[in-house]
């Protein structure tokens, strides 16, 4: 089992930036990739970001390149979602998941899930 707990949601006004977390814990061992999804309501969980554990290779949606940076603290075994010039259709619940598969962009190819953190971007 591998546990993810997210931390840095909040609410924040149109241009501005945030930084979620994802502190992973217990059978880390048997982690390929981490990414992080959203969900807005009525919408579907969506991709946003994955790294490599051990290369920290990094892959991104269209819709966040440019703006959002996925990067990994091996020796915290945290993920971090740096997210700039922030949008108002980026408002939704941001997921943290753990894969052992390599680079998968799909929620179902994912073992774990945190709780999720909510983001608003107001405009």
């Amino acid at each position: 089992q591998v546990q993810l707990v997210e931390s840095g949601g909040g609410l924040v006004q149109a241009g501005d930036s945030l930084r979620l977390s994802c502190a992973a814990s217990g059978r880390t061992f048997s982690t390929y990739t981490m990414g992080w999804f959203r969900q807005a309501p009525g919408k579907e969980r969506e991709f946003v970001a994955a790294i490599t554990w051990s290369l920290g290779a990094t892959f991104y949606a269209e819709s966040v390149k440019g703006r959002f940076t996925i990067a990994r603290d091996i020796a915290r075994n945290t993920v971090y979602l740096q997210m700039n010039s922030l949008k108002p259709e980026d408002t939704a619940v941001y997921y943290c998941a753990s894969s052992v598969a390599p680079v998968p962009k799909r929620p179902g190819e994912y073992n774990y899930w945190g709780q999720g953190t909510q983001v608003t971007v107001s405009s």
